[in-house]
Formats: structure tokens, sequence, C-alpha cells
């Protein structure tokens, strides 16, 4: 099976999102389309058998008309190889721009990565911080707190922004910078709440789209695609809403715990098994009957490309917050709509982490910390806003919410784009 190309994907929400605008301007189009600048670059690296192996990293500068560039670093080797993982890059750029434009987070999109699965291939921690310094230095000249602010993403941790950080600071003199960075850990700069930004961020969407339902959040059933961090604080913060997780996946299987279960419970499971397979209780079930398990809430938090057509037609949901990048394809989402199900799409869904990757960068620029209660709230009220700015522009246009939601974005990129112009 060929595999979606996701900068098409991207590519064909921005030119809806024009339909609905009225922008005719093929080469505005464009504009907002194409990333404004791609690097890929090798990165030689000394492995610890002492040959050299040359890696391939990428990283793309999608728009930064609201400010400097935003997105994280991946290390990741997907189906495709190389030549899908510059497309996925680029698409991923392109849904920076747009996150941090719905949610009115005052940064642009970028993304990066090296073709490598550092899980797979059992790299040493020596082995990964001479990559990830390597890279460092080659992005270097291209990053900075008021250029391009990554942070971490798919087998990526603090740790590794941390030497991406340092790496950057000794590059310029010794000129301390942590906000080159964000998602560091919080001795070096980094800000309380981000470890939970992403599911916290997802649980008021959710929360919110209950509101406008008039579903009650309590006892309302969960599935949890994917049990990695954004799935698992998703998962967690329903509960203390009130609602109630029936069933998980992970790249080891799918399972389904009629009664529910306790997501910290699973999570010590997972932590000593390896997987959320076999857990006490609970029933193993494929990929698709975890995705149409009757439910109110769906969150897919695994990777892209999870719901198409045949799946949305099966789909047993109310709401569905995309705690994961693309997890549904374009041709699903007229389906969707049309049996309407309430979409949170992945920028507006997920926007809690760069909205703390915000405040991060805001707390380094100043020298001043928030506890966890302000920054919190503080992505409250934007993604909230955000929540509530979308659905009216669906109401008001007839559109699905995923359209709404890259109204409301391009629009806002627009919008700068007319008040700055083109210089030269």
């Amino acid at each position: 099976m060929v595999k979606s190309d996701p900068f098409d994907n991207a590519t064909k929400q921005v030119n809806d999102a024009c339909d609905v605008l009225g922008i005719k301007d093929k080469g505005l189009r464009d504009y907002l389309i194409m990333p404004n600048r791609f690097l890929r670059l090798k990165v030689p690296v000394k492995m610890d058998n002492g040959k050299i192996r040359v890696f391939t990293g990428f990283r793309c500068q999608h728009n930064n008309d609201r400010g400097p560039y935003k997105g994280g670093i991946r290390y990741f080797d997907p189906e495709g190889g190389v030549k899908y993982m510059e497309r996925e890059v680029m698409a991923l750029s392109s849904w920076m721009t747009w996150k941090c434009a719905v949610v009115d987070v005052p940064l642009g999109g970028g993304k990066g990565g090296i073709f490598v699965n550092p899980k797979k291939e059992k790299l040493s921690d020596g082995e990964m911080e001479r990559l990830t310094r390597q890279f460092a230095s080659k992005i270097a000249e291209v990053i900075g707190p008021q250029k391009d602010i990554p942070a971490p993403d798919v087998y990526t941790t603090g740790r590794e922004m941390t030497q991406i950080m340092d790496t950057f600071t000794k590059m310029s003199g010794n000129n301390y910078s942590p906000g080159t960075i964000t998602g560091k850990p919080i001795p070096v700069g980094g800000s309380l709440a981000r470890n939970v930004a992403t599911g916290l961020g997802n649980a008021y969407c959710i929360r919110e789209a209950a509101k406008i339902l008039k579903i009650k959040l309590k006892g309302a059933r969960v599935v949890l695609q994917g049990f990695g961090n954004a799935s698992t604080f998703s998962g967690e913060y329903l509960e203390k809403m009130g609602a109630k997780c029936i069933a998980a996946s992970d790249s080891k299987g799918s399972i389904l715990v009629s009664k529910g279960f306790k997501v910290q419970k699973l999570l010590d499971w997972k932590n000593k098994k390896g997987t959320v397979v076999g857990f006490p209780g609970s029933r193993k079930i494929s990929t698709e009957q975890l995705l149409t398990t009757k439910c109110e809430i769906l969150v897919p938090g695994a990777l892209e490309n999870q719901i198409n057509a045949s799946i949305a037609k099966k789909l047993q949901c109310k709401i569905i917050g995309e705690a994961a990048n693309g997890p549904t394809l374009p041709e699903a989402d007229p389906i969707l709509y049309k049996k309407k199900i309430f979409v949170i799409p992945d920028i507006l869904a997920n926007s809690g982490g760069v909205c703390i990757s915000y405040l991060e960068w805001v707390q380094n620029n100043m020298g001043y910390y928030w506890s966890f209660d302000e920054v919190a709230k503080k992505m409250e009220s934007n993604i909230v806003r955000g929540l509530k700015d979308t659905h009216s522009i669906s109401k008001k246009h007839k559109i699905d919410n995923r359209k709404a939601a890259m109204v409301l974005a391009v629009g806002r990129v627009l919008e700068a784009f007319e008040h700055k112009g083109i210089w030269p």
C-alpha cells in the first residue's frame, strides 16, 4: 500500500481554507503552502565501534510572519525512508504554523529531525550525545531565541534539548541562551507543566466540546490509541474530570477493558511489562476494533494516517480529540462531519505543547518563572479561546472543525503577512 503523502495532505488543508476565505490568487496560496527554507544535512558521527556513520538530518522553516519558527526535532525512521521523512517534516512544519496561529501564540512553524530510530538501533548514550551535538552544530546558524526555537518530539527528550542548547551556547561565545530550545528540564530553564502539556490541553478541548454537545463527562467512555505521553495525560486528566478509560493501545497491541481501568495502573503495567497487552481484566483487540469501539471520546494519540474513510464509517464515538499529528486522512473528514462527530483537529487538540513551549520561551527571555497553576491557567486560556473561535467559524461557514481551525489560522497568518508585505 502506498503511504499517503503528508505534505499533500497539509497542502489540501491550506487550499480548503483559502477556498472558504475566498483567496483566489495562486501566488498567495503558494506563499502560504511552501516552506520558507528546507535544510537537508549530512550528520557524520563516530560510533562506539570507532567507525564513522553518516546520518541524514532535516530542519524545515515554514513560516515566520507571526514570530520565530517553532517546532520539534524527532529521531525517527518512518516507512518510506528518507524521502518520505522529507515530506513528513515539511508537513509537520506547516501544521506548526497553523497550530501556533489557531491558539494565537506569536510564533511560526518549523520542524526537524534525523532519520534514525535510536530505540530500535539501541544507540548508546554516548552515540546519542555525539549525534545530537553534531546535528546542533549543523543547524546552529539558523536557530536561536529570535530565529527558530526547536523542542523535543518522537524519541527526543529534555536531555537532547539541553545538549542542543549547550552546543549553541558554546558556539555563540558562551552567550547563555536558554530560550534557544524549549522542552528543557526544570534545572536548565524548563517550564512547569511542560510534561503534561499536550494531554492536559487535549483534555481542556474535550471538556469544552462536551459542553457544546451537552455530554456529561462523568462516566463518559474514553478510548486511547497510543499510550505515550499525549494519550496517557489526556486519559489521566479526563479521568479527573469524571470520564472512564475503557481501551488503549501501544506499538505491540490494543486492549479493551469494558468495565474501565485507571490510567496510572495501566501505566504501571506498561512500565513493568513493556506493553499494555496482557493487562489484568483486558481483552486483546485489533487496531480497527480499538478505533471503532463504542465510546463518547476517542483520542488518536499514535502516528499519522490512522483514520481513513473505511474506519471513519465505522466510528462510534461522539468526540475525537486528535492528540497525534495528522491522525485523520482528508478523505475521512466529510464522513465524520456528516456523522456529526465533533472532531477537535490536531492543530488545536495537541496545541498544549506549543502553548507551554511559548510560555517557557517567555520565561527564559524575562528570567522569571511561574508556578504550575499559573502556566496551566495561561495555556487553558489560549486553548479554550481557540476552540470557541474554531467552533464559531464552523457554524458560520457550515464547515467541519478542521477546515474551521485552518480558516482561523490561515486568516491570522495572512493578516500578519498583509501588515508586513514583501521586502525587498
